[in-house]
């Protein structure tokens, strides 16, 4: 009898386990993307290296979060084991499903191959290997969608922090594998949260609410960043949560904490605007500090975790994609200025905290600020009638946008206005992908968590979770920053808004069961209007791939591309979609020939830049879209003729289906 009594004092219980399983996916990633930085800023990212370094560092974050971790999740064994039900065949479901986006169409191709150079190289930037064209020339142009030419080098757009994650899976063999496991991941990292904030039986329906919605369907699928972002940014959630639990706060797993926040802007540059409210709290923690309230010894740690994790983001974006930051300048200089500005609000709200202190609050504050929730809801829902969003092209870039948008609504049978954008109806996109019951139980439970937290500072534990989401999400439907066509401005919602309304929903169903009779069909009936709408909604789309065949189709061109050649591509739509293509995966020097007039380039130079090879002493090939393009080169032979399908792009209803793909290549050897 008292060995028994010892092996269950012994035996972790299933709050336990699922507490540790929630936070492994946040530390895994965590950890990989902290080594792999500092060996891709030595040029030296390759797997036995990342192996020898990313190990100890991610067993060094298990041991920071899990020492002296409490009992900070009551569950029971079923409702964990239906967890990881939820994670596993939503990880099963998406692999089945995957995409295959490695030509360069939209981000996704530009973030595969992003990875692909990064698995077979190790380093940045790219060579753009003008010596295999004879020279440089300025008919010659390297760069492509996604990739800047800068100083005879090619530097990939986006934040290197994705690429980290999808190169290792390539190094095993799964590249296109990589987001479905990462969208496990996610929905692991989704349940802990709400199990700890919301209680145990809530983890299951939560996270399968989570995985049937389009938006996480369709970025577990490909190489997103958004599925990565969300990991991280949920993940410093639970660990903080679990730092300010107990009786005595970890300060240790508070600097781990602000850690991972902060290498959300390794992952998306967004992640300084998603990581804000975390600024702002930090600096109340260390008022509090002063004050000899006991949360208050994690504010430094947190703020010191913090400030290193997206010191390291923005010093990647500046070493690897400084064009991008560039690019970005108009938004992010701003967004800089707020950061700073916070930081400066909170140290002096630090300073004068005994002060502050003793001011009395309005007595009808709490009550204020739940109806405000409420108003502000009510005012997202009502905006596309009273607002228009439009934008005056002003940019080479935003007159692009601004054609692509007029295609778009000509296909959907719309008036052309490339002014357009659709943004006041960013409330009505959610209630497409998470349903309406799951925005009015969202919006009851941030009123009344508002209301308490305002009349007495409890939950605290709530206070940074709906800090985060709050903020995120009203930022986010204000201004979604992307073009509208969907599903792909659905992807805009993942990080925080899908994760942080489902969470909210169920801590508002179970106060809800908590003040009805009978308690279980309230519960019932409420899984079930958190379950259908989004599942109905996804329907269309969920058992169908897009892009099959990609892996296949460049395969086969490589094969077909002759040793030691040079390829010039002399067709915009094929230079835009297979430039780094071709120089990454088939490992062959290639560029653009620039255009003047129409789509293709002229004769005259083709010939000119052909004799230039041939004189490096290399092979010259031409590619093009079409045989007419490249007959003039030498005899025409098609080396992809890719039938297969791709995203619907619908502008004022859900996706419920796809469209049509083909993908026409022809080659000449000169």
């Amino acid at each position: 009898m008292g060995s028994d009594r010892l092996d269950q004092a012994r035996r972790p219980s299933a709050g336990r386990v699922l507490a540790v399983v929630s936070l492994l996916p946040a530390l895994v990633v965590a950890g990989w993307l902290a080594a792999g930085l500092a060996l891709l800023l030595l040029g030296h990212y390759r797997p036995l290296p990342a192996l020898a370094l990313g190990l100890p560092v991610v067993a060094l974050l298990c041991a920071v979060a899990l020492r002296g971790l409490g009992e900070v999740v009551e569950a029971t064994a079923r409702q964990v084991v239906a967890v990881v039900a939820v994670a596993a065949g939503s990880t099963v479901f998406n692999l089945v499903m995957h995409a295959e986006q490695l030509i360069v169409r939209r981000d996704p191709g530009t973030y595969a191959q992003y990875a692909i150079w990064l698995a077979g190289h190790g380093s940045l930037p790219i060579p753009a290997q003008a010596e295999a064209f004879g020279g440089r020339d300025p008919w010659l142009i390297f760069e492509s969608v996604g990739f800047y030419g800068v100083d005879g080098s090619v530097v990939p757009q986006f934040m290197p922090g994705p690429p980290l994650l999808f190169a290792a899976g390539a190094w095993l063999g799964g590249l296109l594998l990589t987001p479905p496991v990462l969208g496990g991941f996610a929905v692991l990292t989704v349940a802990g949260v709400t199990a700890r904030l919301a209680g145990g039986r809530w983890a299951a329906p939560a996270a399968l609410a989570f995985a049937v919605s389009l938006p996480i369907l369709y970025t577990s699928r490909t190489t997103f960043s958004e599925i990565p972002s969300l990991i991280l940014l949920f993940g410093g959630i639970a660990l903080l949560h679990d730092a300010l639990s107990g009786p005595v706060p970890r300060r240790a797993a508070g600097a781990l904490a602000g850690l991972v926040f902060g290498l959300a802007v390794l992952v998306r540059i967004d992640g300084l605007r998603d990581v804000l409210p975390v600024l702002a709290f930090a600096g109340l923690l260390v008022a509090m500090r002063r004050l000899g309230r006991p949360p208050g010894v994690i504010g430094p740690p947190l703020l010191a975790g913090l400030l290193a994790g997206a010191g390291l983001g923005l010093f990647a974006a500046y070493e690897l994609a400084r064009p991008y930051l560039t690019y970005l300048s108009r938004s992010i200089e701003p967004l800089l200025l707020i950061c700073a500005a916070v930081v400066l609000l909170a140290l002096t709200g630090a300073a004068l905290a005994p002060w502050l202190a003793r001011i009395r609050l309005p007595r009808r504050l709490p009550e204020i600020g739940a109806v405000l929730v409420v108003l502000a809801v009510a005012a997202l829902a009502a905006r596309p009638w009273f607002q228009t969003v439009r934008r005056t092209p002003t940019t080479p870039e935003d007159r692009l946008n601004s054609m692509f948008i007029e295609q778009v609504q000509r296909a959907n049978g719309l008036a052309a206005d490339g002014t357009r954008l659709y943004f006041e109806q960013s409330l009505h996109w959610v209630s497409w992908y998470v349903g309406v019951p799951v925005i009015v139980l969202a919006t009851l439970a941030a009123a009344v968590l508002v209301r308490r937290l305002l009349r007495d500072g409890r939950p605290f534990a709530w206070l940074p979770p709906l800090a985060i989401i709050g903020f995120t999400t009203a930022t986010t439907l204000l201004r979604p920053e992307i073009t509208p066509d969907h599903p792909w401005a659905s992807r805009r919602l993942v990080p925080v808004v899908i994760p942080g309304l489902i969470l909210l929903a169920v801590w508002g169903l179970g106060w809800l069961r908590d003040r009805a009779h009978p308690r279980r069909w309230v519960a019932a009936v409420g899984v079930v209007l958190l379950l259908v709408p989004p599942a109905v909604t996804s329907i269309g789309t969920a058992f169908t791939p897009i892009e099959r065949g990609e892996r296949a189709a460049v395969e086969a061109m490589c094969e077909r591309i002759p040793a030691g050649a040079s390829v010039l591509i002399v067709e915009r739509v094929t230079a835009e979609r297979l430039t780094q293509v071709v120089r990454g995966m088939c490992g062959v020097p290639s560029a653009q020939v620039r255009r003047v007039v129409d789509d293709t380039a002229p004769d005259a130079e083709v010939h000119r830049l052909i004799r230039r090879v041939r004189a490096a002493g290399r092979v010259p090939v031409v590619l093009g879209a079409e045989a007419g393009q490249v007959s003039a080169y030498g005899p025409p032979r098609q080396v992809m003729g890719l039938v297969t399908r791709q995203d619907e792009r619908s502008l004022t209803s859900s996706p419920d289906g796809t469209w049509s793909l083909r993908v026409d290549v022809w080659m000449a050897v000169a």
